[in-house]
């Protein structure tokens, strides 16, 4: 059977857990930063867990 392809572009933004879960970082940080409070943009760093309804789709892009 020949290898599975890895999508690069997912590679880029999911990492995989010791547990077998995902993780990926937040969304909404990139730029119009001025009209968000720093609560809000506090809140947004570092990562999250991949939702259990998105995972399988995850998984299938990074088999390995």
């Amino acid at each position: 059977m020949p290898k599975l392809k890895t999508k690069r572009a997912a590679a880029k933004r999911f990492r995989k857990r010791a547990g077998g879960g995902m993780k990926r970082s937040q969304a909404y940080r990139r730029h119009i930063l001025t009209k968000k409070n720093t609560k809000r943009k506090r809140h947004l760093r570092g990562t999250t867990g991949v939702h259990t309804a998105d995972r399988a789709s995850v998984r299938v892009m990074l088999p390995y």
